[in-house]
């Protein structure tokens, strides 16, 4: 099903993952200047409103995103699969190839945004990849990426509310073993999931500035 608002084109997709297929949603702004996937965490999916919201905004800067599920109805039910960094970054890493496959969308420059779990799977399907330029988790556990850490190099920002004080001692320990340009930004205030007034519209405009300087530096308007 396609459907067209704001010169945008939305497309319901599914992409192949071994014996499954996973739902996802394509929105391409027309001109797109950049490419953003979203990886939901432990006990979402694409319909994330967080992660909807935050991509709205990226299209109406014309970058085109894809949310998906990373995992099937069935693997969902085996909690182990909610938590395994290295399928989870595989899933991205599958999603990422189909993206990149389509003709309207090839040769856009790339980014991932990870939410909770999610974060640590973009880290980690981002390590040693020189076509991802640019990384933003939403409070993320990069901790969990330990063994991918130093092998991003995709400019990261990590943003994560001030009073979500476990997860941001966690991001501060993984900001140090970043090694690519990065950045951490705290939303005053927020919780986990920035649920307080203005603090998810604070997020979107990080992920925007973030994003619309590594994926598209020119500006072209």
């Amino acid at each position: 099903m396609t459907t067209h608002s704001h010169a945008h084109c939305e497309h319901s997709i599914s992409i192949p993952s071994g014996p499954f297929a996973l739902d996802g949603d394509l929105t391409l702004p027309d001109n797109a200047r950049g490419m953003v996937l979203f990886v939901h965490g432990s006990g979402s999916s694409r319909l994330s409103p967080r992660n909807r919201s935050v991509a709205g905004r990226l299209n109406r800067s014309r970058l085109a995103t894809l949310l998906f599920d990373l995992l099937s109805e069935q693997e969902a039910e085996d909690r182990d699969n909610i938590f395994d960094i290295q399928l989870l970054a595989d899933r991205l890493s599958t999603a990422t190839a189909w993206a990149t496959s389509l003709p309207a969308l090839h040769g856009l420059p790339l980014g991932y945004f990870g939410a909770s779990t999610g974060a640590a799977a973009a880290l980690a399907a981002a390590s040693g990849r020189r076509d991802i330029k640019a990384v933003v988790s939403r409070g993320g556990r990069p901790d969990l990426a330990e063994h991918w850490l130093r092998r991003v190099t995709a400019p990261t920002l990590l943003i994560v509310g001030g009073d979500d004080a476990d997860v941001l001692n966690l991001n501060r320990w993984a900001l140090e073993r970043l090694r690519c340009r990065k950045r951490l930004e705290v939303v005053p205030g927020a919780t986990h999931l920035f649920e307080q007034p203005r603090a998810l519209d604070r997020v979107a405009g990080l992920a925007e500035t973030w994003f619309l300087d590594c994926l598209a530096p020119d500006g072209d308007a």
